[in-house]
């Protein structure tokens, strides 16, 4: 590709994007919503300007940074109180681990038609909702305490266990991993890998921040922040593949906790590049949508998609909160709002990739399947996110959007 077309790619795409965010504050349509439906424009699906694989190997080094970015910044407003809060979130968090992966990789197989392998790494791929989407919704929707807590902190811990233990059952597919044995380790190792050179990583961030506290030193403190988190991607992605994401919530959330780093002021900062990185990446992968992938899944791939959201996630949900003080309001929006994000369509379009080199039946099949998830859950729970939680009376009217959401505990206990 030559420079100028590189530069005409992404000058399209983020004037789309940016074109998305002006709509979305013009209608009031959610912003999520019109960035996944400008990048269908742009992409193959309509108009043909934007070709994401024209970046090469750069586009998952692009995805991976700036969604490194993102999540860093969900880290840095992440609170785990004792109480109630706390075992919703994890409740929630460990059993829809179980009860998604299982009904996901039978639902991609009966219905959609996907081997019993290629199933497996599809119900992995989409087993976490993405915060990516999940935290600009409940924002702009004004979602009242704890539901907005809850539905955040369950998006950024699922994550990246989700983007694990995809790759790792990819590789046992194509026989890099041998047995489940291997795979356990695997996922231990890279989880925990992940985790403790975020954590390192955070507290080294934090005495730095702790001696740029005064006001000129405010652009420093940004750069040293995008430094330490960028390097910190790259590094474990050369020491263990796919551990880069626990390790950014890790680090954020590291960064978070230690008031002397005035992470307030570091969040206002932080979560404008990461509203700009969200601009950028969502309709770059949506543009890789091609119809061509999607009609051959037909009603069994439509069938797929409505059973894990109107069936599973609701059951998940009502196991996991059974005993917990939710009213039966709190637990139906619980129930419905699960879409998938950036790091579900960016797994999906470099896995397929690999499932193809490796000659694995199916692959275009996955990643049509994959983005047919998002697409629905986007456009379907975006659009009814708020209706719903009006009708419901889960509003809260006065949030301030500008207002730091780490300011005090990010949880409120109810």
């Amino acid at each position: 590709m030559t420079p100028e077309r590189l530069g005409l790619l992404w000058g399209i795409t983020v004037f789309s994007g940016a074109g998305a965010r002006l709509l979305s504050v013009l209608t009031g349509l959610p912003g999520v919503v019109l960035l996944l439906l400008s990048g269908l424009l742009i992409g193959r699906s309509g108009l043909g300007l934007v070709e994401p694989l024209d970046l090469g190997k750069g586009l998952e080094t692009i995805v991976g940074l700036l969604v490194s970015l993102v999540l860093f910044d969900g880290g840095l407003n992440l609170r785990f109180p004792g109480g109630a809060i706390k075992s919703i979130v994890l409740r929630i968090s460990s059993i829809r681990l179980i009860i998604s992966l299982a009904a996901g990789f039978f639902a991609a197989h009966w219905f959609a038609g996907l081997g019993w392998s290629v199933a497996g790494v599809y119900s992995a791929i989409v087993l976490a909702t993405g915060p990516t989407v999940v935290t600009p919704l409940v924002r702009q929707i004004r979602l009242a305490s704890p539901l907005s807590d809850v539905l955040e902190a369950e998006g950024l811990i699922l994550e990246p266990i989700g983007a694990v233990l995809a790759l790792l059952l990819l590789e046992l597919v194509v026989g890099d991993l041998h047995g489940w044995r291997e795979l356990f380790l695997g996922l231990l190792s890279r989880l925990g890998g992940g985790v403790l050179i975020g954590s390192l990583a955070g507290l080294f961030l934090s005495e730095g921040l702790k001696r740029l506290r005064s006001e000129p030193y405010i652009g420093i403190r940004l750069q040293l922040t995008l430094g330490v988190v960028f390097l910190l991607y790259g590094v474990c992605e050369w020491l263990l593949p796919e551990s880069g994401l626990p390790a950014s919530v890790a680090a954020g959330f590291v960064v978070g906790q230690r008031p002397s780093t005035q992470a307030n002021e570091l969040d206002k900062l932080i979560r404008e590049l990461a509203q700009l990185a969200i601009t950028m990446l969502f309709p770059l992968l949506a543009a890789d949508v091609s119809w061509g992938e999607l009609s051959p899944l037909g009603w069994g791939g439509i069938t797929c998609v409505l059973f894990l959201m109107i069936i599973v996630r609701p059951i998940a949900v009502s196991i996991a909160t059974f005993g917990l003080p939710l009213d039966n309001k709190q637990r139906l929006f619980l129930g419905w709002l699960a879409p998938r994000g950036i790091v579900t369509a960016a797994v999906a379009s470099l896995f397929s990739i690999r499932l193809e080199q490796a000659g694995v039946l199916g692959a275009g099949k996955l990643q049509g399947l994959v983005f047919l998830t998002i697409l629905m859950t986007v456009g379907i729970q975006g659009l009814t996110a708020q209706p719903l939680a009006k009708m419901l009376g889960l509003l809260d009217e006065d949030k301030d959007l500008d207002k730091p959401t780490n300011s005090g505990s990010i949880f409120t206990e109810s």
